[in-house]
């Protein structure tokens, strides 16, 4: 891979003209009956979502806990595989969270990168850069940042305030100013909280941001795109998790609706935000340019 990450971002939503992240975590007591007593349930699971949604969505994000727990990463690791030939387009995010110092950082970023092979992988920024760049180091690959995450208790310590300014916002602030030179870094910017995510947009029109919280966790779609659409009607990937793999009890079907579903209410409102910006649509995703806030 030697292309961007940046570039690889917005070529993976051009080629499905999606913005839609699809989820892959399989919970086993919500598992689809008639695949709960295979070999490898996880990796069937997520074989009849990717083959329902190849064409629809631009990424996929598997959260490393779910198969963990269950000593399943070598269907973590098949999954991925099988998106590979699948959906060769398609970004793979790994849900991980990772964050330490030195070599064990490093370690981290092998991990994701080399042994699952993921494009990307969350990282908690709160150790500091150099827990940070490892992740950052290869072009090519991507760090999601954790930034203002859609849970209830984000506000515990995201809203802190740090010189004037809520911590969530320094966090953006850094990110933004000295650790993006290879334009390979994204923020987490949950649904739940669409003023917060206006804001972030406005102080950094080029970042994109890595959007939880739609469906189950009770973020509104419209406020999200009114708040986080850039100039050219990109510049998110919004996730959806069980809104869209457990649809009709996990049937193909209903999963591929689900799909269609959010990327065609997602599409609907990208030419709006464009035109308020006076450019045109094109379906790509904004460059993560290195900026500092207004």
């Amino acid at each position: 891979m030697s292309a961007c990450f940046s570039d690889r971002l917005e070529a993976a939503q051009t080629h499905a003209r999606s913005l839609v992240c699809v989820g892959l975590d399989p919970d086993p007591a919500r598992l689809p009956a008639d695949l709960a007593q295979t070999a490898q349930p996880f990796y069937a699971f997520n074989r009849r979502i990717v083959d329902a949604s190849f064409d629809l969505a631009a990424a996929y994000k598997p959260q490393i806990a779910f198969y963990s727990a269950e000593g399943a990463e070598e269907e973590l690791a098949a999954s991925i595989r099988y998106i590979r030939e699948r959906a060769p387009h398609a970004l793979v995010i790994l849900d991980a969270k990772r964050a330490d110092i030195g070599n064990t950082a490093l370690a981290y970023a092998r991990e994701a990168f080399d042994r699952y092979g993921a494009d990307a992988v969350t990282v908690n920024p709160y150790m500091g850069g150099d827990s940070v760049a490892p992740f950052l180091a290869r072009p090519d690959r991507g760090a999601i940042l954790l930034c203002r995450t859609s849970n209830p208790g984000a506000r515990d310590f995201q809203d802190l305030r740090i010189d004037g300014l809520p911590l969530y916002l320094r966090v953006a602030e850094r990110a933004a100013s000295s650790w993006n030179p290879h334009r390979n870094l994204m923020l987490v910017v949950g649904a739940t909280f669409p003023r917060e995510m206006a804001e972030l947009r406005r102080l950094y029109p080029t970042l994109p941001f890595l959007v939880p919280g739609i469906g189950a966790q009770g973020g509104d779609l419209e406020a999200t795109l009114q708040a986080g659409l850039d100039a050219h009607g990109a510049g998110l990937l919004i996730n959806s998790s069980r809104g869209i793999i457990y649809a009709g009890g996990g049937a193909p079907a209903a999963i591929r609706a689900a799909t269609v579903e959010l990327r065609e209410a997602i599409n609907r409102r990208r030419p709006l935000a464009a035109a308020a910006h006076g450019t045109a649509a094109h379906g790509t995703a904004a460059h993560g340019t290195p900026e500092h806030g207004r």
